[in-house]
């Protein structure tokens, strides 16, 4: 017996706002029990000992450490910028907005 009807599906249908056939509501109905069914074995599977987490594998940072080094200077930064305004890029004005 399916663990979820085609009526149920036609709810959620509605309260997504799609309009399925009765096609798609019988092929969605089926497919919505697989994942059902596919959950419902993953959680079988769970053992009192393993203990709950979110990743596989340990994370560690990646990213290197914050340091003040040389960057560019507002001459060289801006060397290659079509326009330049105040040591700011200039760029066009956008919905009209006032300066």
């Amino acid at each position: 017996m399916s663990a979820i009807t085609r009526d149920e599906v036609a709810h959620l249908a509605r309260l997504s706002r799609l309009a399925l056939t009765g096609d798609e509501l019988d092929h969605y109905a089926t497919q919505l029990d697989a994942i059902i069914e596919a959950v419902a074995k993953v959680t079988e599977v769970a053992a009192e000992d393993v203990p709950p987490s979110s990743h596989a594998l340990p994370l560690t940072n990646v990213f290197r450490a914050d340091e003040v080094r040389q960057s560019l200077t507002p001459d060289q930064a801006l060397s290659g910028a079509p326009a330049v305004e105040d040591d700011r890029f200039r760029v066009p004005r956008i919905l009209g907005e006032e300066a």
